[in-house]
């Protein structure tokens, strides 16, 4: 242990602590921009400065440890003043828009600098530039804005392990890029958003697609469209905390009646293609189980974007082990082109299909070609609003969400399971496929509160999750996974032989859904696992707790499907992963 002195206040604290860390114990605080706790420990944005008895020299206390009997001071005149100095230059080389600025309510650097005084003066010149920028990208980075913390660089690199972003040029003309100067569309970039929310200020956003939606031109003000919204899991533990609304305030129907004011023409949860996925997807799986000699093994789920297009740039030999069932968004897009159009008497191409989901790879996924056009031609999905978006385009329809009251879904797209809602954390699209498969072996449910309560990840510290069950005599042994920097630790563990299993579950984003790259920001300020708590609530509260006792999905085989993986489930429901370079190469090297 290691004592000191913070401001006059005695403290203890373990060796190898930060100074910046030993001062929250004691109440003290220390404004930072690029501090990541973990992640970036570099001391790059200055404004952490604190004074050191002994020492002439101002030092960041985010990179420097406490040691024995030092005395450290955290709000001199002179510490104040360096501090200030610092962000001021920040700011000479930001672009300073913030009424107009998406991340005017959650800027690091615009909070720091009003708590300092620090403002943009005549004193330094003001030096930002302007980059040019692909627009169809769901990740957008503005150079104008970028306060070189790295914490993109640093978050990308050790935590995702996908080494999109680096350090470029040199001296005064240092700045962050695409690694190797090639656009990001062509840079192996996932999309998850991780950068994104962990960036200060609004150097990296995702794509804004509101006034595809809500603007003068846009689906909800063009008549000739039906307009029809699904509500993903993941969303409704979150889009609260832009309003200061509790989970309970600002829960699913209060969302369903927002969305209807805004003016959506039918509500829908994402929660019904859920379970339908856990239908195609839990057939899937024993079909591939009982006969493992004809597939490659493990099966890997499938419903994450980021987690596939990862698999397929940097692990290509397993693409062949991904389920081959859509997503529910795209499952969900693919029903209300076909199903819900005929029961509605619209033309497929005339219903604008709109998700609000928890993510940025989303808004990609729904270009991709062999994942879309099951309705002759007509994308699954028209668009997607990340949680963010949709609390903007409440905000600028001027709705008083605290004064909504509840709604219900319409139907029949609209009812949801427990096992469905809980695809919203890292763990949950397991433990729902795992009820479903569990009936289908042995014609029972499983107690859905415990059987397969193992596979929840969301407060491990381990880099995965593994468990194994006896299922009606059949041994299944799972691993769940979150965050791309475990998965390539798994990934690498299955080539080496070192594990074996027979289901995966992979989340690109730490946490699952719920820390998606397009939820809520909170800097320094990870929500996941409290987000994942309130999914597993709704899952506890809910009536039904498994996806093949959803009524509304019965019916849909019933009157349209058939069956779980018949033809036409196959043809609307599912997808190919191997393009045609893909199976090219295959080919090739066979």
């Amino acid at each position: 242990m290691v004592n000191l002195i913070i401001d006059g206040k005695n403290v203890q604290v373990e060796e190898g602590t930060s100074i910046l860390e030993a001062a929250k114990l004691v109440g003290v605080k220390i404004p930072t921009l690029c501090y990541l706790k973990g992640v970036n420990e570099i001391g790059a944005c200055r404004a952490c400065l604190v004074e050191i008895e002994g020492i002439d020299r101002l030092v960041a206390s985010c990179d420097n440890v406490c040691t024995e009997g030092m005395v450290v001071h955290t709000n001199t005149a002179r510490v104040f003043e360096a501090r200030r100095t610092n962000v001021e230059l920040l700011l000479s080389q930001h672009r300073v828009e913030c009424p107009s600025c998406e991340r005017n309510e959650t800027c690091q650097l615009k909070k720091v600098a009003y708590d300092m005084g620090a403002r943009s003066t005549d004193s330094y010149k003001n030096d930002y530039i302007l980059i040019e920028w692909e627009k169809n990208v769901p990740i957008i980075r503005d150079e104008s804005k970028c306060i070189k913390c790295y914490r993109c660089v640093s978050e990308c690199e050790k935590v995702q392990t996908v080494n999109i972003w680096d350090m470029i040029g040199s001296g005064t003309h240092t700045s962050v890029g695409v690694k190797n100067h090639v656009k990001i569309s062509e840079s192996g970039c996932v999309f998850c958003g991780q950068c994104v929310t962990h960036c200060p200020t609004n150097a990296l956003s995702v794509r804004n697609d509101i006034s595809k939606v809500g603007g003068f031109n846009g689906a909800l003000n063009n008549p000739e469209k039906v307009t029809v919204v699904q509500i993903a899991p993941a969303v409704r533990t979150a889009w609260g905390e832009e309003f200061g609304l509790s989970p309970e305030q600002a829960n699913e129907k209060v969302l369903a009646a927002v969305l209807r004011r805004i003016g959506f023409d039918y509500v829908f949860d994402t929660n019904f293609t859920a379970d339908l996925t856990i239908m195609e997807e839990g057939t899937e799986f024993l079909e591939r189980f009982t006969h493992k000699d004809q597939y490659q093994w493990p099966m890997f789920t499938s419903c994450c974007p980021g987690w596939v297009r990862f698999v397929k740039t940097q692990f290509p030999e397993f693409t062949g082990n991904l389920s081959t069932a859509k997503s529910p968004q795209q499952m969900f897009g693919a029903v209300t082109k076909t199903y819900f159009a005929e029961k509605i008497g619209v033309a497929p191409e005339n219903i604008y299909c709109v998700s609000i989901m928890p993510c940025s790879a989303k808004k990609a996924e729904i270009d991709i070609p062999n994942i879309n056009d099951a309705a002759e031609g007509v994308k699954d999905v028209d668009c997607v609003l990340t949680t963010r978006e949709l609390c903007r385009l409440i905000k600028a329809k001027n709705i008083n969400v605290a004064a909504i009251e509840e709604e219900e879904f319409d139907s029949p797209l609209g009812t949801g399971s427990g096992a469905a809602v809980i695809f919203g954390a890292t763990g949950g699209v397991m433990e729902a496929a795992l009820r479903t498969c569990y009936y289908i072996l042995t014609g029972e449910n499983p107690n859905a509160d415990e059987t397969f309560k193992a596979v929840r990840a969301s407060d491990s510290d381990k880099p995965w999750v593994e468990a194994e069950y006896n299922v009606a005599g059949n041994i299944v042994k799972a691993a769940v996974v979150n965050s791309l920097g475990n998965t390539r630790k798994l990934l690498n563990a299955i080539k080496d032989g070192e594990v074996e299993y027979d289901f995966v579950e992979v989340m690109a984003c730490p946490g699952g859904c719920v820390g998606g790259g397009g939820q809520p920001i909170h800097y320094n300020e990870e929500r996941a696992a409290d987000r994942a708590k309130v999914v597993y609530n709704y899952d506890a509260k809910n009536v039904l707790r498994f996806s093949h006792e959803n009524p509304e999905v019965q019916t849909l085989y019933a009157d349209f499907l058939k069956a779980p993986c018949s033809e036409l489930s196959h043809h609307l429901l599912h997808t190919d992963h191997f393009g045609w370079e893909a199976k090219w190469e295959a080919k090739s090297e066979n």
